[in-house]
């Protein structure tokens, strides 16, 4: 079975696994998005989850978080970890899409890797989850995974697995797939030694197995 061939009966099997993933960062808007990923960080979703609602509730909109003191943006967030320089990179990035967007967020990939706090995994769940577009998020849980499947080969830059797995993904598949992982990641693949291998959906086609 070739890489490009293991990619694909993966996918299908997680696909079947895990039929309703989706981003477990909850938003109802794309800057909501944007503000969530960059405090995930570091941080879980659930957490992340809670602290927005406190954030939100004070500073509904772009305009009333680019307005508003880092200071105080960082009391509310300082729960998920690194409080200074993520109230730091929320207020730069709000005032951004106040002042040169109209209060939106870009649909741009490379308009997107400009703005603080945003690099190319928040990018790639932007363009993924907002716009539809192809996006391939390589998180710790996916670069954890393609390598123990055998997707790659002992690689744990972030850029270099996306460019890997861009080549072996149907384009139409990357995001869902990428969430998928992370659904399999923490229940079943985890960052233990040894992960739940008797259980996995993948087991007889994953390349390195137990390890």
């Amino acid at each position: 079975m070739t890489k490009k061939e293991l990619t694909l009966a993966i996918i299908k099997r997680l696909k079947k696994e895990y039929p309703d993933a989706g981003c477990t960062l909850d938003y109802n808007q794309a800057w909501k998005l944007l503000v969530s990923v960059r405090l995930a960080a570091q941080c879980t979703d659930a957490r992340v989850n809670v602290v927005v609602q406190d954030l939100y509730a004070r500073y509904p909109d772009v305009a009333a978080l680019a307005a508003a003191d880092v200071e105080e943006i960082e009391q509310i967030v300082r729960p998920c970890g690194l409080g200074r320089s993520k109230a730091r990179d929320i207020s730069a990035c709000m005032k951004i899409l106040k002042e040169k967007y109209g209060g939106k967020v870009p649909e741009d990939f490379e308009a997107l890797l400009e703005l603080p706090g945003v690099g190319r995994k928040s990018a790639n769940l932007i363009m993924g989850d907002v716009f539809g577009k192809p996006a391939i998020v390589t998180d710790t849980h996916c670069i954890r995974l393609v390598n123990r499947m055998g997707l790659v080969d002992g690689i744990k830059e972030p850029k270099k697995v996306e460019m890997v797995l861009w080549k072996l993904v149907p384009p139409e598949e990357g995001s869902d797939f990428c969430h998928r992982l992370v659904y399999h990641g923490r229940d079943i693949c985890t960052a233990r030694t040894k992960p739940f291998c008797d259980k996995c959906c993948i087991n007889d086609i994953c390349r390195k197995k137990g390890i």
